[in-house]
């Protein structure tokens, strides 16, 4: 995957500023008003989470990273109606024909959330910069569909997610395979040894290997992302062996 151009970095702090009102104005989530540990709305769940996923009576302070343990979240599944934007960006032209596609990693990513959303019967629709689009356009039309939750994939996508989340309160991301270096409290990663990618000029982690990114491991990652976000354990990085 490749990192984000000098230009575009640049672009991603001016437009940001201009898009926060936009953001604002995008509506509201359609999770639960209440509170939930980490400031925001538990979402309706199907099933709960086990003992082992983590400790209830300390939940996860905001930006900590929690390692539940290997199948404690299986007993939690997305409520009925649940829909989903998957956003990626980092094309490749792997042959030179003028054809590009999205890196393997970030395949394996996609094709992780496409087999958890047809077990699921989750609705995704999904949205990737084209033409004359910016990376920070698509942020932006993903959370004016109004999902309950915004998938990211693909390491491209995770300097505008910190861009922009912050005037998207309202909405719930998971990044998936990487990680906001500084994160809101709407923003859930979902990472494993291999990954790690964190932006902001920080690179990749040292531990970093595209061969980790599997659809097995991806969909693991998934699962105990989106488990969280269902109990309101928003804002950490949900870290799976």
């Amino acid at each position: 995957m490749t990192s984000l151009a000098p230009r575009t970095t640049t672009l991603l702090a001016a437009v940001a500023v201009l898009g926060a009102a936009g953001l604002l104005l995008a509506g509201c989530s359609t999770g639960a008003d209440a509170p939930g540990p980490n400031g925001s709305g538990p979402t309706a769940t199907a099933g709960t989470l086990d003992a082992g996923f983590w400790d209830a009576s300390r939940p996860p302070a905001p930006e900590s990273t929690v390692s539940p343990s290997p199948g404690s979240w299986n007993g939690v599944h997305p409520p009925a109606g649940y829909r989903v934007v998957l956003l990626s960006a980092g094309a490749v032209d792997a042959d030179g024909d003028g054809e590009t596609a999205a890196s393997t990693p970030t395949q394996a990513l996609i094709g992780a959330v496409d087999a958890w959303a047809d077990t699921e019967d989750v609705t995704v629709t999904r949205v990737h910069p084209r033409g004359n689009e910016t990376v920070l356009d698509a942020v932006g039309t993903a959370v004016g569909k109004h999902p309950d939750l915004v998938i990211s994939v693909g390491n491209d996508m995770v300097d505008p997610i910190a861009a922009m989340s912050p005037s998207a309160l309202h909405q719930q991301f998971l990044v998936l395979g990487a990680e906001i270096a500084e994160p809101t409290s709407n923003v859930t990663a979902a990472d494993w040894t291999g990954a790690g990618y964190r932006g902001e000029g920080l690179g990749a982690a040292s531990h970093h290997d595209p061969a980790s990114f599997t659809e097995e491991r991806a969909g693991r990652a998934l699962r105990a992302g989106v488990a969280a976000v269902l109990h309101g354990y928003n804002g950490t990085v949900v870290w799976v062996a």
